[in-house]
């Protein structure tokens, strides 16, 4: 059988990689959306008629999400009812010529499907097969549903992340199902070299809070060896100043990470202060996070001085490091993401007949010799469906049967 993946212009070093999604959301399409990018071919599985919810995130206008249209960009859709028997059926046909499988169903849907790893393992040995749950496909709590925000507090950040005297709070973008998307990313990309040299599949196992765990460097030793419990420092660092945000004469503020060694010493002779400069305490980080309040006091002082524009050249001819807190126009902006690639414009259509030009995020990591790219954003709801089953020799009768079935 011929794989039912349609070919693209050659693009990016994940060219001819066949990759079949089963995800809603964030977590597993932030993984086929990376895979997309850099050249492979992902073909997205959603629900006939209502599709991922993510095309109904965050809207403004029209009947798709700028939300979606970003996340799922470069990728294929296929609209298809997994909850049928047809339906499984064209996905293990799929599966056959697939090299990824992603999902991030709730451990146990994939088996009572019959598109587990031990039955797919019988028409394809060699499928990667990667799963994204709040708790993993293991231990006692894998049947508890999970979200990212979840997977956030008791993986560790929330209880960081926030003032000491107010209740823990959130970043504002879905961190926890990023981080798992990107692992998702890292865990098949490590099954596949394996592959290559043994031909066996693989199957990965991510975990949302486990993804969150472990970017928190060491909160857990820390705690088992000495008893300490970090508290919430607000937009400061915890064990580390002075690196925190400064108010300036302007109102707006002001990032400043002056913690190392001869960075301290260049930022406190720029705002006048030689005494916190020479002083022997405040030689390393250790006696500089004892008195981070001193020290934020004394850099504030200086930055109510002067405008935020002022004060960030002052520290950059100082070689400090620092920078604004950008909003999203001073994103669109700033030069710097335009020469790098960050600003690339598409034409959308916002409402019936209604198109504009907006501009969506780069594709990152840059790669000079076989770069990634966006060919086309997240596509309309079951827009691939017909090329994708045609090549699975599904004729134009039996989609139209199956559409009458709901299985399309």
């Amino acid at each position: 059988m011929e794989p039912a993946f349609t070919p693209h212009p050659p693009r990016g070093p994940l060219r001819g990689l066949r990759v079949l999604e089963l995800g809603n959301f964030i977590a597993a399409p932030t993984a086929g959306r990376l895979l997309a990018d850099f050249g492979a071919d992902v073909v997205k599985i959603e629900r006939p008629g209502r599709g991922d919810e993510l095309r109904r995130w965050r809207l403004h206008r029209g009947d798709t999400s700028m939300l979606f249209r970003v996340m799922n960009r470069n990728k294929k859709s296929v609209s298809l009812n997994l909850s049928t028997a047809a339906g499984q059926a064209i996905c293990r046909d799929l599966l056959r010529t697939t090299d990824v499988l992603l999902e991030n169903f709730r451990p146990g849907v994939l088996e009572r499907w019959g598109l587990g790893p031990e039955q797919l393992r019988e028409i394809n040995p060699e499928l990667v097969v990667v799963r994204i749950s709040g708790y993993g496909q293991s231990g006692p709590y894998r049947d508890r549903p999970g979200f990212g925000g979840v997977a956030e507090a008791i993986g560790g950040l929330r209880q960081l992340t926030g003032y000491p005297d107010r209740p823990p709070t959130r970043v504002g973008v879905s961190v926890a199902d990023s981080v798992a998307g990107l692992y998702g990313v890292i865990g098949a990309l490590m099954a596949l070299h394996r592959r290559s040299r043994d031909g066996a599949g693989e199957v990965v196992d991510v975990a949302l809070f486990e993804g969150i765990y472990s970017l928190m460097e060491s909160l857990v030793p820390d705690y088992d060896a000495f008893g300490v419990e970090p508290e919430r420092l607000g937009s400061g660092l915890q064990g580390v100043a002075p690196s925190n945000t400064y108010r300036c004469a302007d109102g707006k503020y002001a990032v400043i990470s002056g913690n190392g060694d001869a960075i301290y010493r260049r930022l406190m002779d720029l705002i006048g202060r030689p005494d916190l400069a020479d002083d022997p305490q405040l030689a390393d980080n250790a006696g500089r996070v004892e008195r981070a309040a001193e020290l934020d006091e004394a850099i504030e002082r200086w930055t109510l001085t002067l405008s935020c524009k002022d004060v960030l050249r002052a520290l950059e001819d100082a070689s400090v490091p620092s920078g604004p807190i950008y909003t999203a126009s001073d994103i669109l902006a700033d030069p710097h993401y335009t020469a790098r690639g960050m600003h690339e414009r598409h034409i959308v259509e916002l409402d019936a007949g209604e198109k504009a030009e907006v501009t969506f995020p780069g594709v990152v990591p840059a790669l000079q010799q076989a770069p990634g790219g966006t060919r086309w954003l997240g596509p309309e709801l079951g827009e691939h469906t017909d090329d994708v089953l045609a090549a699975l020799g599904i004729g134009h009768e039996d989609r139209e049967r199956l559409r009458t079935e709901g299985v399309l």
